[in-house]
């Protein structure tokens, strides 16, 4: 007897950047359309969702027959509350390492040579050399990354580069790469940062990492240090944060934030030495060739093995 092949439901937008999985039966579906289901009331094997999933999430236990969860997002917590159980969760596993890695150099040379002041000075009609020969440089900086996954690598690689000194921090200790000599665990993170100029935070959401930038670890870092999350905005304590800067010993420069949205009157949006961008690392057009590429493989580990790769949580 021919065994039944495996059934996903795929974003209509990621159709054209899917390669070849033979036997695999592929549906495609209107991600843009929280009203209507993947699969159109059959049984769904592999759900991948598309890069804006916020109304098909909450609708996850209505889709009759599903195993897996493929996620766009590198982050993966704001999904799990909606998973039914026994399904895995897969997430976005080196989609946006480059482009996330790419918003966090720019966030440090756009704080550390002050381009936000110039690009307000030119919307003014200003021609503004205020603090010509007094920006800060990244060359010869020590940069401390908090998070030595896909993004951190990337970074890493990044700002060697620009002839940094990159100080890696995992969860655990571990033995360096060709990157970095030594991977440090993130017991020893406060000690490291004394004499940093930058500290980079790109770890995953977790009970363990919620608050893990805290106002101690702050407070180790020394005066005129930069704070640059691309991670998630509850990995920092964002009112030990703001106290730092509103009092001007830390700068700050963010694409993540807590709360989520921020109000139009939050105080990091006027505060001195924060530069603030609306959670716009990953998204480029680039996600949509890599995101095709990984949906691939994991259609194919799928048929293969009956499960998917990089499972993160099976509820």
């Amino acid at each position: 007897m021919t065994p039944t092949r495996p059934v996903a439901a795929v974003p209509q937008e990621l159709l054209d950047h899917l390669g070849p999985v033979e036997g695999v039966e592929v549906l495609a579906y209107d991600g843009t359309d929280g009203d209507t289901l993947p699969g159109g009331g059959r049984d769904v094997d592999v759900l991948v969702l598309p890069f804006s999933a916020g109304p098909l999430l909450r609708r996850l236990r209505e889709v009759p027959g599903l195993r897996a969860v493929v996620l766009a997002s590198a982050g993966y917590e704001h999904a799990l509350p909606h998973v039914p159980a026994g399904v895995d969760v897969a997430n976005a596993v080196g989609v946006h390492d480059t482009p996330t890695a790419e918003m966090a150099l720019a966030l440090i040379l756009a704080a550390q040579r002050g381009l936000n002041t110039y690009a307000l000075a030119q919307a003014e009609g200003r021609w503004d050399t205020s603090g010509v020969g007094q920006r800060r440089a990244l060359a010869d900086s020590r940069v401390v990354v908090l998070g030595y996954g896909g993004i951190g690598r990337a970074l890493a690689r990044r700002l060697l580069a620009c002839e940094c000194e990159v100080v890696a921090v995992a969860s655990r200790p571990r033995a360096g790469d060709d990157l970095v000599d030594t991977v440090h665990g993130s017991d020893d993170l406060p000690g490291l940062l004394a004499g940093a100029q930058v500290l980079v935070v790109a770890v995953p959401l977790s009970g363990r990492t919620r608050g893990l930038v805290d106002a101690a670890v702050l407070a180790a870092l020394p005066d005129d240090a930069l704070v640059v999350n691309v991670a998630r905005g509850a990995v920092v304590d964002t009112d030990a944060l703001l106290a730092e800067c509103a009092g001007g010993r830390l700068r700050a420069a963010v694409d993540v934030t807590d709360p989520e949205p921020l109000p139009d009157d939050h105080p990091f949006l006027s505060t001195p030495g924060v530069l603030v961008s609306p959670h716009v690392g990953g998204g480029t057009p680039a996600a949509y060739p890599r995101m095709g590429a990984y949906v691939t493989r994991q259609l194919t580990a799928y048929r293969d093995g009956g499960r998917l790769e990089h499972v993160v949580h099976t509820a």
